[in-house]
């Protein structure tokens, strides 16, 4: 423990748990601290606590706190002592311009420590420059120049990597002394590396170097070889630090620091020099040997300097004598007896480190036993092949055996081997070497044997093989594998496709096993649905049985259309041709016999066959010209390819290209026009779409004449999307012809024009009004205007135009009726009933409507009775029908009943017949052979009525007499649900 002065507010005094003399650590520990032999009183002292063991000491004083400390610390298994520390209290005095160190003695400790200092109070920290250092080797602080911002009070702190752990030492005055300042001297090297620093591969070495001085020193490294430092070397704290990270053997050598101002220079070296900790190359395994066996162990490890190795036993040093022989890594032990048992370790060392490599040796004794190896009970053998029975026993040291079969005592010949591990090989079996065989297994400390059953079996033969085939994509077929076998034997058969199993519950959808037993016929056929080009290739027919395993393979060929062409390219375009090339695409089986190429354009519809020069390209062509293309116009191309098999899959699609531009060859169609208003001539065209308008700078140009003349009138629109042209002349007659056509033209010049249409100018309005128009109302909803047909006039008349309205006092149009100059009546409908509407009547050609007739005025009709005929009865008796109902009452706000209106609808042709009648009964006669439906409606002035509930008449009734009410008849109540469901609709759909 370094000694610090007086005026820090804390010192804390660190109690190692850790006593090198006892190499133990205390458990559970309790602590106490004396100072100079007397306990200190921590309950009466509120200076003084502790916090983990650790003694804490507010408000230094220098009367009351030096001395020497001791920390006792004790727990239930002993008692130990820290080292003796002693606190005392000094100033360090410099003068200006001096260079100073500031010692910081770190506390007894294990892990690694790094260190910081405090100037004055926490939590200012000394920030390192070049003027001040602090060196994570010694832990001291160092100012190369002092200067008086430095003076104040430096606390050292102290940082355990390992437990986390933090110690403070008493705080060090640093004061500036009064008597000058220090002049200017060179370099002193204060803080230094070693002159021989080893490094081990694969580390971080960090070298320090700081000097005093006034000017305060600059430092530079280098290394005396000559040789650059590589990116890896990293110069830290003003290149007082010198980091290596992953030291290799190429790192090594001398390395200088040199320390440099305007009085002079200074330089310290060291070597830093390779070495490596041991690390293994090979290691022994954990071994089970029995009785008398020989042991023979080997490790290896690597390091530099060179390990030496060494062993032990269940931790006791292992050494050579008798039996036991040890060669550096190699451990041999000859004839094993039960006391060699134990753990056994491998020790390499050299002076960076030392590594273990344990094992386990287990020394076997125990008589022959077969439960884990037994003979099978039954071992199936095909006549012909060679068989071979192992006798297997658990035996320490190893069994001797023998084989009886029966009771006798198996001898070799030239077919029988008995090997050395006891397995009795038989040649060439036959039915006579069936029987049981037993192995006998003896050594010295008892006798077992095992026995089992060989039985010979038939050879497996293969009746119906899967020939190779040629199949169309789609197509689905059966690949046949039949065999026959020893009724004996277990069979199970399997297919595999190119190398692979086939997984028939992962491949359901196109794999599948058909086949069965027939007399001695086993099959294992493979069905392969829907076949696709993936599924060409070798299919093998695996047969297993318990003693033997054969197989029959077939090549499966897959055609299908072709795949896609490849790389199609435009070589050269012009404004209505373009070259392509393109790569063929797998001909999946088939040869390929033509290709045919699409074009698509923002214009079309997805993608289009185009015309081609050759016209037929053939699967050995790979270029071919498109021709008839528009001019001045986007387009992309694929080509696709054909076989025997059909078409396939397109290519994909070739880079936009555009075709070059070209003066219009198309005219624009449907030319016409006319109306307008007076003194214009209305022209009209179809525009010419923009793929057909074969460049830049597209418009139309518009030619037009007096009919009979001969200089055409021209004029220019240089808009693609006008369709319209009005040209306007007070001189142009009323309702005169003209030749007119229309021309397109673009950047590189004129197209042609359209044919010659035939187009009149616009007339004028009619001058004239219609006379004598008056109306009547006819309904609740219709008005009928009736008027005289006007004589010839100087204008063109086309039509009438009826417009109405309800408030005179507001006529705003509120409708409009047009019919043609044919008729003088018309009749207006939807209106709403009893409304006085207002009328009047004009005429129209295409310049517009002429003037209005003096106005009308009709009242519509009251609205029909908006209660349906109630109670309708009817009865059949043979093929007549009667009806009867109850009438109609009107309401004050309807028009009154005049009479009924009885509709009736054969199913038949669908026929409706109307019958009027102003009474509420009515008798009708109807044909047996049809189905009819009847509905009754009132009549009035305002129209008809809402209608009764339908009446359905069924054929079946015909010829029976029966009655009923409107929703009862003669048929069974279900059968009349679904008729009446029939009726509705027809009645719905027609009126």
């Amino acid at each position: 423990m370094n000694n610090a002065g007086n005026n820090m507010k804390d010192s804390y005094i660190f109690c190692s748990l850790s006593d090198g003399s006892l190499g133990k650590v205390m458990a559970g520990f309790k602590a106490v601290w004396s100072l100079n032999g007397t306990l200190i009183d921590l309950g009466s002292d509120y200076r003084r606590h502790m916090s983990g063991g650790n003694l804490i000491i507010n408000s230094l004083d220098r009367d009351q706190d030096t001395g020497i400390y001791q920390c006792t610390a004790f727990n239930t298994w002993g008692t130990i002592l820290s080292r003796r520390l002693t606190l005392d209290f000094f100033a360090v005095s410099v003068r200006e311009g001096q260079g100073v160190v500031l010692l910081c003695g770190p506390p007894m400790h294990s892990g690694e420590l790094t260190f910081a200092w405090i100037f004055n109070e926490y939590p200012y920290f000394v920030q390192q420059d070049s003027r001040r250092f602090i060196s994570q080797e010694t832990g001291s602080l160092y100012i190369a120049k002092v200067e008086p911002s430095d003076v104040g009070n430096y606390t050292c702190v102290v940082n355990n990597s390992i437990t986390k752990g933090k110690v403070l030492s008493s705080p060090t005055p640093l004061v500036l002394r009064n008597d000058g300042a220090m002049g200017e001297y060179e370099p002193k090297i204060e803080v230094h590396f070693p002159d021989t620093v080893p490094a081990a591969k694969g580390s971080t070495v960090k070298l320090e170097c700081f000097a005093l001085g006034n000017p305060v020193p600059e430092i530079s490294w280098r290394r005396t070889s000559g040789v650059p430092f590589p990116s890896k070397v990293k110069m830290k704290n003003s290149n007082a630090v010198l980091e290596i990270q992953n030291f290799q053997q190429e790192d090594t050598g001398t390395y200088e620091c040199v320390a440099e101002n305007s009085r002079g220079k200074n330089a310290a070296r060291g070597r830093i020099s390779f070495h490596a900790k041991p690390h293994w190359l090979q290691t022994m395994i954990d071994g089970a040997l029995s009785i008398e066996e020989n042991l023979f162990w080997e490790c290896k490890a690597n390091g530099k300097p060179k390990p030496s190795y060494s062993w032990l036993k269940n931790g006791d040093n292992l050494m050579a004598e008798g039996r036991v022989q040890i060669e550096n890594g190699a451990l041999s032990i000859a004839a094993l007896n039960l006391s060699d048992t134990g753990m056994y370790q491998c020790v390499a060392e050299n002076k960076h480190g030392i590594i273990y490599s344990s094992a386990e040796l287990m020394v076997l004794a125990s008589p022959p036993s077969f439960s884990k190896n037994p003979l099978k009970a039954l071992l199936k053998a095909r006549s012909g092949s060679d068989v071979a029975l192992e006798c297997k026993p658990q035996a320490s040291p190893r069994a001797i055996s023998l084989w009886k079969k029966g009771n006798e005592i198996v001898q070799r010949n030239e077919r029988i081997t008995l090997l050395p591990n006891g397995t009795l090989k038989i040649a060439n079996v036959t039915r006579r070497d069936a029987g049981s065989y037993t192995c006998i297994a003896k050594n010295q400390f008892g006798t077992a044997s095992t026995t089992g059953r060989l039985f010979i079996t038939e050879p497996t033969r293969i009746t119906q093989r899967p020939a190779n085939m040629e199949i169309i994509v789609g197509e689905s077929i059966v690949l046949p594998c039949q065999i026959a076998s020893d009724p004996a034997l277990d069979v199970s058969f399997s297919w595999a496709f190119n190398g692979q199993l086939i997984d028939f519950h992962g491949d359901a959808d196109h794999f599948d096993r058909v086949g069965g037993v027939s007399h001695q016929d086993i099959s294992g056929d493979l069905m392969i649905r829907n076949i696709q080009l993936n599924h060409g290739g070798k299919y093998v027919c695996v047969i297993n049985t318990d003693v033997e395993s054969l197989s029959a393979s077939a090549i499966l060929v897959v055609k299908g259309p072709p795949g896609p062409p490849d790389t199609v390219a435009v070589e050269e375009i012009t404004d209505s041709t373009a070259q392509l090339s393109w790569k063929p695409g797998r001909d999946n089986g088939s040869p390929i016999t033509g290709y045919i190429i699409q074009a698509r354009t923002p214009f079309t519809v997805g993608w289009q066959a185009v015309d081609t020069v050759p016209e037929d390209i053939n699967g050995n062509t790979l270029t071919a010209t498109v021709v008839g293309l528009n001019a001045w116009v986007e387009y992309e191309f694929r080509v696709v390819a054909r076989n025997s098999v059909g078409m396939g899959e397109p290519s994909p699609a070739s880079a936009k290209t555009r075709t070059e531009d070209s003066m219009p060859d198309t005219a624009p169609t449907d030319v016409g026009g006319g109306g307008g208003t007076k003194s214009e001539l209305v022209i009209t065209w179809e525009p010419v779409p923009e793929e057909l308008q074969n460049g830049e700078g597209f418009g139309y140009i518009i030619a037009f004449r007096p009919l009979g003349a001969v200089t055409w009138t021209r004029a220019v629109i240089s808009t693609p999307g006008v369709a319209r042209y009005v040209f306007r002349n007070d001189t142009i007659p009323a309702f005169s012809p003209f030749d007119v056509k229309v021309g397109a033209y673009n950047n590189r010049g004129e197209g042609p024009f359209s044919s010659i249409a035939t187009v009149f100018s616009a007339e004028e309005v009619p001058s004239e009004a219609p006379k004598r128009v008056w109306g009547r109302s006819v309904s609740a909803a219709q008005i009928e205007v009736i008027w005289e047909a006007l004589p010839a006039t100087p204008e063109r008349v086309l039509g009438y135009e009826v417009v109405y309205w309800e408030d005179d006092t507001k006529p705003d149009t509120v409708g409009k009726v047009r019919i043609s100059a044919n008729y003088s009546a018309v009749n207006v409908t939807g209106l709403k009933a009893n409304t006085q509407y207002y009328l009047a009547l004009c005429t129209f050609n295409t310049a517009g409507t002429g003037p209005q007739s003096t106005p009308i005025n009709a009242t519509t009709k009251k609205p029909p009775p908006g209660q349906p005929p109630l109670n309708v009865e009817w009865t059949m008796i043979g093929s007549l029908l009667t009806l009867h109902w109850d009438p109609v009452i009107a309401m004050e706000t309807e028009a009154e009943v005049i009479g009924y209106l009885v509709l009736l609808r054969r199913h038949r042709d669908n026929e409706v017949n109307s019958i009027i009648t102003n009474k509420t009964r009515m008798e009708l006669t109807l044909s047996s052979n049809d189905n009819y439906l009847i509905q009754i409606k009132a009549l009035s002035e305002g129209g008809e009525g809402v209608g009764s509930e339908p009446i359905h008449i069924h054929k079946l009734s015909m010829g029976a007499q029966g009655s009923g009410a409107s929703r009862l008849s003669l048929l069974s109540l279900s059968h009349l649900s679904a008729v009446l469901v029939s009726a509705l609709i027809l009645l719905s759909s027609s009126w």
